[in-house]
């Protein structure tokens, strides 16, 4: 087996280990067992597939990392200036790393099942976390492998010798430090919550590191002015807190030589950051193992749900008790699950996220003023543009082996049970990036805009009606198993079609704010429509 083959590389350095008083009889034991269960663990980066397929998935899935690894070629190509062209490389490189330890590693940095069995064995904790260290690393420099091995062949053939080795050690920091703020992050969070809190807050941290990477893009882009083509750097003091400008420093000053101060200070946290960093996780590893127990207790505090907004709404968009019913149980379905919630939330901090990207780039060749008087109000359709995916992740769930419940439950009318789910996801879902996203629009472009984010409102309704249409198979909300949530083949091609039908909704809505007055007229008619469509879809 795989697994067995690499775990003899660490045969030869067992005493190695012995010196550390690490038990490595019991440590190669501890790992066999985990490599071997991770053969049933499906990585995320092929959850698409459904099939399970014999052999280990993660190294089945190395060669998509490979393909990863192209992205970073291009890059080397942007002249001279190393500062840029490597903190965009390396800026690639944290995404990749990082998304996967989020997706992939989380389950075992968080791993608290083997607890159950070692911990009545008379087995040291130094032991322990030297088996958990080794199965991430193990891992990880596969990952790494997989994703530099074609982009560092080529720096060393067009770069030359020293590229590649100031390539080859940076990435090995990036890994070290990319393991450990991973770590670090959970840490803190282990440290202030517990139980079920701490499970769904965990949830919406991998969320927000999700979105925060593709942030992280424009912000390093900008740090970066284009002066007759060329990329001229200006440095400012929160730029120490940007770590992709780390690992550029190191290259700018060794093969640009440029020895300013500040090229200084950004190379010496190149080093630092991720050396101290691994420290500082090693140091607080004891109580990290600690506060993990918490994840195997249930939260000791009962939350008041406060009904009375949810109630609100719930009166006002279903028409009978029975579909009031469906919405409060696909609202939960919502808000509770979280395997659904790691799909589907990033897209909405996408859509929170690109509007405010593709706004702001204006800024680039327009004043603020000259902004709030133009039709850049129209960059807010792109909230729209994940419509698609959202309506045919309603589909699945976690949970869908208790869809036996439709068929035992005396639906009246078994249409309702989507249209409340529809609608459950419209308030709770599409309702507070678009409220949040307005109330920005409005500052910017003044009450002028309000009937176009009165257009904007009912095209996502239309759009909600036609990503069902498309969708839709005939079966109940989330009664697929999420494994089986393919975005491949037909599925993407419909998502690309309604991501085209919002461009639509975008040009028809410029044409008709160049004539005066028809933007009523326009929002009279796509409300007549929607209902209609509405009632013929749902009748």
């Amino acid at each position: 087996m795989s697994e067995i083959r690499i775990l003899k590389v660490l045969d030869p350095f067992q005493s190695v280990f012995r010196k550390l008083n690490i038990d490595y009889t019991v440590m190669r034991k501890i790992l066999e067992v985990k490599l071997s269960m991770d053969q049933r663990r499906i990585p995320t980066i092929l959850s698409q597939n459904a099939k399970k397929k014999e052999g280990n998935q993660f190294i089945q899935s190395l060669w998509i990392y490979a393909l990863y690894g192209l992205l970073l070629i291009p890059f080397s190509f942007f002249g001279d200036n190393y500062l840029f062209q490597v903190s965009i490389i390396a800026g690639v490189a944290m995404f990749i790393l990082m998304t996967s330890m989020i997706s992939d590693f989380s389950s075992v940095l968080l791993d608290v099942r083997d607890k159950v069995i070692l911990n009545t064995k008379p087995v040291h904790t130094r032991t322990v976390n030297a088996a958990k260290i080794l199965h991430i690393a193990i891992y990880l420099t596969m990952l790494t492998g997989a994703f530099i091995a074609i982009p560092a062949v080529v720096f060393l053939f067009t770069k030359g010798i020293l590229y590649f080795l100031l390539f080859i050690i940076e990435v090995i920091l990036i890994d070290l430090f990319v393991l450990a703020l991973t770590a670090l992050i959970y840490m803190i969070i282990l440290r202030f919550f517990d139980g079920e809190k701490l499970k769904d807050i965990i949830n919406y941290v991998q969320i927000l590191l999700a979105v925060a990477v593709v942030v992280g893009y424009q912000i390093i882009i900008r740090l970066f002015d284009i002066v007759g083509f060329e990329y001229i750097y200006d440095f400012s003091r929160w730029h120490v807190f940007i770590p992709p400008v780390w690992f550029g420093a190191p290259f700018e000053m060794i093969l640009n030589q440029n020895y300013s101060s500040e090229i200084i200070v950004l190379s010496l946290l190149a080093v630092i950051g991720p050396i101290v960093s691994i420290i500082l996780y090693y140091l607080l590893m004891p109580s990290f193992e600690r506060n993990l127990q918490k994840l195997m207790e249930e939260s000791s505090t009962k939350k008041r749900k406060k009904r009375s907004l949810n109630d609100f709404f719930e009166k006002i968009v279903c028409f009978s008790r029975e579909e009031r019913l469906f919405y409060r149980f696909a609202s939960i379905m919502i808000s509770r699950e979280r395997d659904f919630k790691l799909k589907v939330y990033p897209s909405l901090g996408m859509a929170l996220v690109f509007p405010l990207i593709f706004l702001f780039n204006n800024l680039s060749f327009q004043t603020f003023g000259e902004l709030g008087q133009g039709r850049s109000f129209l960059t807010i359709y792109f909230a729209n543009i994940i419509i698609g995916t959202v309506v045919y992740m309603l589909q699945f769930s976690a949970k869908y082996k208790g869809a036996w419940i439709f068929q035992t439950t005396p639906i009246q009318k078994h249409s309702i049970v989507y249209s409340a789910t529809l609608k459950a996801f419209f308030v709770k879902l599409y309702l507070p990036v678009i409220f949040s996203l307005s109330v920005l629009y409005v500052w910017i472009f003044s009450f002028r805009i309000l009937p176009d984010l009165a257009v904007v409102l009912v095209t996502a309704l239309l759009q909600i009606l036609i990503s069902y249409k498309l969708f839709n198979n005939g079966k109940y909300p989330f009664t697929e198993p999420i494994e089986s949530a393919q975005q491949g083949g037909g599925t993407t091609g419909k998502i690309i079609i309604l991501m085209l039908i919002v461009g639509v909704f975008t040009i028809v809505h410029l044409v008709v704010s160049f004539i005066p007055f028809a933007i009523y007229i326009y929002l009279a008619i796509l409300i007549v429509l929607t209902v209609l469509f509405w009632k013929l879809i749902f009748k």
